[in-house]
């Protein structure tokens, strides 16, 4: 038995791919869920529906490749990292839904926290900064808002996990509350030297111990599925999803580095086996751990990616289907002096702005839809470049290539602005579905289908590579007027 299950469950859907030992695609599931948005900045998922559409996805991937469950050597596990899920030891019912990492409701805990001088001491313990996108503050949030959470986490009856430790205890049938190692860098509770959590982090939320998961490596022995139509098989592979595309894109080096083109864009970059401090308000992260040897990643979290593009299909209605944002922005030479800052759920690294809102400036009488949909693709690029050049300010190393996967990247003319913006050669990869390949290849790992990491190095492959053509002069004016942008979007919600 060679063949791996990847469950890659994301921010709009829950996925399920099935490979052999050569990385071949041999059954595919995929089913959408709902997004809730309660209040404004609020963002929230089922988690029953996370669970049932990733129950659906493995049942569709199984039935596609002709094979049973008991036929599968491993699973691996991808999933959308910081998004809380809070529910009963007893039970496994849920209070209330997920909080997405997304959701800006506890932006005040946030604030209130830097407004104590408590920043610098999470930011040497954890890697990270004070802001809403990560876990601590979300489940400190349910803590003081869920009365019957309360109640549980008082009664020793209270479990809390990202969705790594959701989509665990439910294929185990309750059994393991798990939260994997790169998971668990992302909620300011995990002291990142040690890889445990830290109880002055834990006391500056007044967070439980009790409540957490025990934390796991990425590759190994896991824990085994004993729900259908998995029973027996053994979890040896999970990581959250940026990390799974770091390991899935095979950047096992110091100074390798790649971009996810999802619903936001994450920028990693590997840096070996000790975290690097950022002075340009990056996140140090830990890539994986598997036994003890850890490898870190600086990283740069951009919060409105692809959902850009779908926000121009859904919410303004000028494309049919994401496809042809290419060809509308592409049948205009320039913006038109249209700039889009995206910033509709905050501005993430290097900004870490929770308070900006979605700006688009410039706009004239001859403003068409073109020109707004070719300014949204240059505001996805920017932002990434922003990333890229704080990142050169952290690394002594210079970067000059940087691999690419994600539904946004298949987008050629989105590619080549992004070369042309940060300076970079662009790699994007034969097989795109780079997170879901980390999880198969972390987990074909820890169960012994690949011998080692540089097993793997062979199977990766680039499809094409976009290089910088852009002439100083336009790219000067182009940064000036994005940096003027930003201003202007900056804390737009504080009130």
């Amino acid at each position: 038995m060679t063949s791996v299950l990847a469950i890659d469950q994301g921010t709009t859907s829950s996925r399920a791919i099935i490979y052999d030992a050569a990385l071949n695609t041999l059954g595919v599931g995929q089913h959408p869920f709902e997004q809730h948005y309660p209040k404004p900045g609020w963002v929230e998922h089922d988690p029953e529906e996370i669970w049932q559409t990733t129950l659906r996805a493995i049942e569709d991937a199984l039935r596609a490749a002709g094979i049973g469950g008991q036929q599968l050597a491993a699973i691996g596990i991808t999933n959308q990292r910081e998004t809380v899920v809070a529910w009963h030891k007893d039970s496994g019912k849920s209070f209330g839904n997920a909080i997405v990492w997304q959701d800006r409701r506890t932006s005040p805990i946030c604030q209130q926290l830097k407004s104590q001088g408590l920043e610098p001491t999470v930011t040497e313990k954890t890697g990270l900064v004070l802001d809403p996108y990560f876990s601590a503050s979300k489940i400190q949030w349910i803590l003081e808002n869920n009365t019957d959470a309360r109640q549980a986490a008082n009664e020793d009856k209270l479990l809390v996990g990202t969705i790594d430790s959701w989509l665990v205890w439910k294929l185990t049938a309750g059994n393991d509350h798990l939260i994997e190692a790169s998971n668990a860098s992302r909620t300011l509770l995990l002291n990142l030297n040690a890889v445990d959590w830290d109880d002055e982090l834990l006391s500056i939320f007044s967070i439980p111990r009790s409540v957490l998961p025990t934390i796991v490596d990425s590759s190994g022995e896991i824990a085994e599925a004993r729900i259908a139509p998995l029973q027996g098989v053994a979890i040896t592979g999970v990581a959250g999803d940026q990390q799974a595309a770091l390991f899935g894109q095979t950047c096992f080096n110091p100074g390798e580095a790649k971009c996810t083109y999802g619903t936001g864009c994450f920028l990693l970059t590997n840096v070996g086996t000790k975290p690097v401090p950022s002075n340009s308000r990056l996140l140090s992260t830990l890539a994986w751990k598997i036994g003890a040897n850890v490898n870190y990643a600086l990283e740069g979290s951009v919060f409105i990616g692809g959902a850009l593009i779908q926000w121009l299909r859904d919410n303004l209605g000028i494309v049919e289907n994401a496809a042809e944002i290419e060809t509308l922005a592409a049948s205009v030479a320039d913006n038109g002096g249209v700039t889009l800052v995206p910033a509709f759920a905050g501005l993430g690294a290097p900004h870490w702005d929770a308070e900006a809102r979605g700006t688009l400036l410039g706009i004239t009488r001859g403003t068409t839809t073109a020109h707004i949909a070719r300014a949204a693709l240059e505001g996805m690029a920017l932002q990434v470049a922003d990333v890229i050049e704080a990142m050169r300010t952290d690394l002594s190393g210079e970067l000059t290539t940087m691999r690419v996967d994600g539904g946004a990247c298949v987008n050629n003319l989105l590619m080549q602005i992004q070369g042309d913006y940060s300076g970079l050669h662009i790699q994007r990869a034969t097989n795109l579905e780079s997170t879901a390949l980390g999880a198969a290849t972390l987990a074909g790992l820890g169960a012994g289908i690949w011998s080692s990491a540089d097993a793997l190095l062979g199977l990766w492959q680039a499809e094409r590579t976009f290089s910088p053509s852009i002439e100083k002069e336009a790219l000067t004016k182009v940064q000036s007027n994005w940096r003027r942008a930003i201003a202007r979007a900056g804390a737009w919600a504080e009130d």
